[in-house]
């Protein structure tokens, strides 16, 4: 009768087997720990090097075992068993976050190394046990390699793919801020705030919409303080917020953004002043990805007395500047699967979530003497790389053509040959439609987009459509009813992933990776590159030839907007935790957030 795989067996019990060939296992678990984590602590750009190449050594690692070390037969097959065991069991107990990650792979790229690591070294330090000991005692470390995963929850990723790691039992910023609403009593789900008057709506917009009024980043009329050490930033308040990578709208004293309350997806008005809730609306819609969180992607718009917001799922919103309560609203995701014939009849919601703010463009009637909105106003949205139209009461007037889903980028007007033109960056490259909807001309350059176009003063644009394609300067000129738009040159010295750039008299400034740089205008070349800010945002103070810079790690600093080098002027620590959200500066006061925190900061030369 031949011995149970657990049989209490003496490895020397048989003197002419070879002894365990361990030197490639510990090689390979070495190599596999260096790629998949060292790596990426590198440098970001070689993230997916060390995701594939972790995976190539944990493939070699499992067959030098089964192949080479010299175990036993029944050591390797036990532990191969149990092996892939543990990693297709593990994922039904862990969080949400870690399961669903990298469309339910994020966990392997953990599991397998600890899992090999635990095989790895649990046969070296049980080599001299008898066989059942051992296999018992091996099977148990792989095992807890692999579950004990389900301890811990990812707060999301960096920009550079690294994971952001807890405990599982931790609360999240969101469930403190819920918890801290509750024990005061006060309703993260209302219309309007309970003690808050109505008033007449702000007449006076000083940043209507997502970048500014131009989608490029651009402060005019800024006199700041950039002597930090002799005037550091005044804070001026400071307050929870619910998750969402939102930027911020403001008219007169009301700063409006977008957030997650727990199910329900807001709009929110703040007083710019001391950072009060004004009132909030909100709709029981909840989005959430492994990777970025839960909320809102998109930044509200404010046009005539109304703002208007797309949630993550598609949610068209159209709300009341003065107390946010509900003028019209659409499902555009609903609309433009309509459109196409979509299957389900509705577009899918990418994977980060619909991204792209509002677009309102004025009719020829915007100016009443009612203050109301005009009869040929325009509101536009881009529902991955696909527009949607509105008018002013709601009515859906046309959809672009597809331009795919994983798109993230936001349309933009332009005017072009003198004539008015709405940009998106799709899935395809970049489109151009008139008002009517009609094609006018397209560029292709396939990619996933994120950021926004870029205008030049003499007509030109420049356009970036993923995290390596670098940036493109097109010529766009018609002949009669046709267009072209010819490419210039492509330079891969400003490389923008998710992170916005500014053009600033003949350069563009913006980050390449994780790193600030500037390339010339005319012929692409990088003129510098300096200063670590992960992957942040900035704003252009054009008059000040600053770059006011957000890291994504919380923190301001200035930086010359000039070609001659890279040179950091002051820095100075804003926000706790991971920073994507695009900062606004209204005057002497920068508004900055995260998916965490807000805080308004003065920076005057003084602060008397």
């Amino acid at each position: 009768m031949s011995p149970t795989p657990f049989a209490k067996t003496s490895p020397h019990d048989d003197s002419s087997t070879p002894p365990l060939r361990l030197w490639p296992g510990l090689v390979l678990v070495a190599l596999l720990l260096g790629l998949r984590f060292g790596l990426p602590a590198l440098s970001a750009e070689l993230v997916p090097v060390g995701f594939i190449g972790g995976l190539v050594a944990g493939l070699l690692t499992l067959v030098w075992w089964l192949g080479f070390s010299r175990a036993p037969q029944a050591d390797r097959w036990i532990a191969a068993a149990v092996l892939v065991g543990a990693l297709l069991v593990t994922p039904s107990i862990l969080h949400p976050s870690l399961s669903d990650a990298m469309m339910g792979l994020g966990f392997y790229f953990f599991g397998v190394p600890t899992a090999l690591l635990a095989l790895v070294l649990s046969v070296v330090a049980t080599r001299r046990l008898d066989a059942g000991p051992r296999r018992l005692l091996t099977a148990a470390a792989i095992i807890l390699g692999c579950l004990g995963w389900a301890l811990v929850r990812s707060a999301g990723i960096t920009g550079a793919a690294e994971s952001q790691l807890t405990w599982r039992w931790t609360q999240t910023a969101e469930q403190r801020l819920l918890a801290a609403s509750e024990d005061s009593g006060v309703s993260t789900t209302a219309t309007s705030l309970p003690g808050v008057e109505k008033s007449g709506a702000p007449t006076e917009i000083t940043w209507a919409a997502f970048r500014g009024p131009g989608r490029d980043g651009a402060v005019h009329g800024s006199s700041i303080g950039a002597d930090w050490q002799a005037a550091p930033p005044l804070e001026v308040w400071r307050r929870a917020v619910g998750p969402g990578w939102s930027s911020f709208a403001v008219a007169g004293d009301l700063v409006l953004t977008q957030e997650q309350r727990g199910d329900d997806e807001i709009v929110s008005a703040y007083d710019l002043r001391s950072g009060a809730p004004v009132w909030t609306h909100s709709d029981a819609i909840r989005f959430w990805e492994s990777n970025a969180g839960a909320g809102p992607r998109a930044t509200p718009t404010i046009a005539d007395g109304r703002v208007y917001s797309l949630g993550a799922t598609g949610r068209l919103n159209v709300l009341d500047l003065r107390d946010g309560s509900l003028v019209w609203s659409r499902d555009a995701a609903a609309d433009v699967g309509a459109a196409l014939d979509a299957p389900g009849a509705s577009v899918e919601v990418p994977m980060w979530g619909f991204s792209g703010s509002p677009l309102v463009l004025p009719g020829a009637l915007e100016e009443r003497a009612d203050g109301e909105i005009g009869e040929d106003s325009l509101v536009v949205v881009a529902v991955g790389g696909t527009l949607a139209a509105y008018d002013a009461d709601g009515a859906l007037l046309w959809v672009g053509s597809d331009g795919g889903v994983e798109a993230y980028s936001s349309p933009q007007r332009v005017v072009l040959d003198g004539v008015e033109q709405i940009l998106l960056v799709g899935v395809g490259g970049l489109a151009s439609f008139d008002r009517a909807g009609k094609l006018l001309w397209r560029h292709e350059w396939s990619g996933a987009p994120i950021v926004q176009p870029a205008a030049l003063a003499d007509g030109e644009l420049l356009l970036a459509v993923d995290a390596r394609s670098g940036l493109r300067r097109l010529a766009v000129h018609r002949d009669g009813d046709q267009w072209q738009a010819d490419e210039r040159w492509t330079s891969r010295g400003l490389k923008p992933y998710f992170n916005d750039f500014v053009v600033h008299e003949g350069h563009a400034y913006g980050f390449d990776g994780r790193i600030l740089a500037a390339i010339d205008l005319d012929t692409g070349e990088r003129v510098w590159k300096g200063g670590r800010y992960g992957n942040g945002q900035l704003l252009l103070l054009a008059d000040q030839d600053l770059l006011l810079v957000l890291s994504e790690t919380g923190e301001l600093a200035l930086v010359a907007a000039h070609p001659d080098g890279f040179e950091e002027l002051a820095r100075r620590p804003a926000l706790e935790g991971k920073t994507w959200n695009h900062p606004v500066l209204v005057g002497d006061t920068v508004l900055v957030r995260n998916d965490r925190e807000m805080a308004a900061f003065r920076l005057a030369g003084t602060h008397g």
